[in-house]
């Protein structure tokens, strides 16, 4: 009707901000491991003031990270706003001035200063927490007290939210992408980061075309860049149209390279017109490269280039190959599994190599939403699935697995996830024997209040 308001999804719900910053010793239902000791750090948006888009995007909120803490059987749980410039200019205005990806909404006094979120991802490497998102150098976390220390200037640029860590030699791969003078650019860049935390390289190439490319797969010799056909636009942008718009008609790419090339031999491979966000791993036997990804018809979350309304589309977890000796350009694609689902994980210590055991959020119900209701472990050696399915409206975050010990059995050990309890309106901890999923929870802690739907966690032990 005439006068109806309209709620922005991102700012409703479980995607609301909290925007207290808080300490709490848990309740422990069950009980946590006495060998599991560390901390689970997530991350997600939370914007600090009211948007100033009325099309607000939640890729665009303030990053906040949640620190649960484990040891002795105890949880405590602590939060805090990552305090990037952005946060800090508009903190003490006291108001939004950054409009996301709609940057003719922008206050003009913050015209050309940092718009900085880290929102996306916080990585442990080298000893150093940080906060990642898509457009900016990594940002500098306290792990005990998640005290802000600022950007990582080494760094000197963007940096992609979703660096690959191998576990043999304890580098870490990353790249951006709309690298360049001009934002939405097609430049790119590969960069790696030694064991020691030093950033050792840094190199640019150009892209087909520029593409959000959320995420990449690295294998023990090559890297691989998924270009898709979710694109940028700064024409777009500066015309009020989608800065970030699915254009099937680009065709799909993923550039293969060996990691101690030069980015001018970068070969692209081709297939038809997809979306991937997060694959779950990437491994190399002979002349061959398999990558098992999340695959999507369509990008979601993201309109068509005109502005209208994107389709829904569900992800599902498909197999990659790529014949390096062949002759053909073509991505060989075979189905995987028949449950829609988002956030694979494997354990961290066959990252790069051939994996057995995977783990995500899954929608039993085929909704073709961002909502997960269950978590799923997969055994690709024997094609077991496990489910254990949430009720309620619950609603799952990305699993992350933690070993038992640092020479356990692939998948021996725990994996950890928060989940929303929608009919409480309030978020638990909850930790799983990793090869028994379907089981249910060994362990709850109970958090007094929710924790918004974000993106990414990571284990650290420390």
């Amino acid at each position: 009707m005439d006068g109806d308001v309209r709620i922005n999804p991102y700012l409703a719900g479980n995607f609301a901000p909290v925007r207290s910053e808080d300490d709490f010793d848990l309740e422990v239902a069950g009980e946590i491991p006495a060998a599991l000791r560390g901390a689970l750090f997530r991350i997600g948006p939370n914007p600090q003031f009211e948007p100033r888009d009325p099309n607000h995007h939640w890729f665009v909120g303030d990053g906040m990270v949640h620190g649960f803490y484990l040891a002795d059987g105890k949880a405590r749980y602590r939060n805090r706003y990552v305090r990037t410039p952005k946060w800090e200019t508009e903190h003490e205005a006291g108001r939004s001035l950054f409009a996301g990806f709609n940057p003719m909404l922008s206050d003009p006094s913050v015209a050309g200063k940092d718009s900085g979120v880290a929102n996306t991802n916080i990585v442990w490497h080298a000893g150093r927490l940080m906060a990642l998102e898509e457009g900016h150098k990594p940002f500098a976390m306290d792990p005990r007290d998640l005290g802000s220390k600022g950007y990582v200037e080494a760094y000197r640029g963007r940096v992609t939210a979703h660096p690959k860590i191998d576990p043999a030699t304890g580098e870490m791969l990353w790249f951006g992408y709309g690298v360049g003078d001009m934002p939405l650019s097609a430049g790119m860049s590969y960069g790696v980061t030694a064991a020691d935390g030093q950033v050792v390289r840094r190199q640019d190439f150009q892209a087909p075309y520029s593409s959000m490319v959320h995420d990449f797969m690295v294998t023990q010799n090559h890297v691989l860049f998924p270009v898709l056909p979710l694109t940028g636009s700064l024409e777009r942008a500066m015309t009020g149209r989608p800065a970030f718009a699915w254009e099937p008609e680009k065709g799909s790419f993923v550039g293969v390279m060996r990691r101690d090339a030069d980015v001018s031999t970068i070969r692209w491979f081709n297939t038809e017109a997809c979306y991937v966000f997060h694959p779950l791993n990437a491994w190399e036997e002979g002349d061959k490269l398999y990558a098992d990804v999340m695959r999507y018809d369509v990008a979601p979350l993201f309109p068509n280039p005109d502005g209208s309304a994107g389709a829904r589309s569900a992800a599902r977890l498909v197999r990659w190959t790529f014949d390096l000796a062949g002759a053909s350009d073509a991505i060989k694609e075979e189905p995987l599994d028949d449950l829609d689902g988002e956030f694979p994980r494997v354990d961290p210590r066959v990252e790069t190599r051939k994996h057995r055991h995977g783990w995500y959020a899954a929608d039993p119900g085929g909704a073709q939403t961002i909502r997960q209701s269950a978590i799923a472990h997969l055994d690709f050696q024997t094609g077991k699935r496990e489910l254990y399915a949430l009720d309620g409206g619950d609603q799952t975050s990305e699993p992350v697995f933690v070993p038992r010990a640092p020479d356990a059995a692939e998948g021996d050990g725990w994996v950890t996830a928060v989940v929303w309890r929608a009919g409480e309106d309030r978020s638990d901890l909850l930790i799983f024997e990793g090869l028994d999923i379907a089981k249910g929870p060994i362990a709850v802690a109970k958090v007094p209040r929710r924790v918004p739907f974000g993106f990414h966690g990571n284990w650290a032990s420390f």
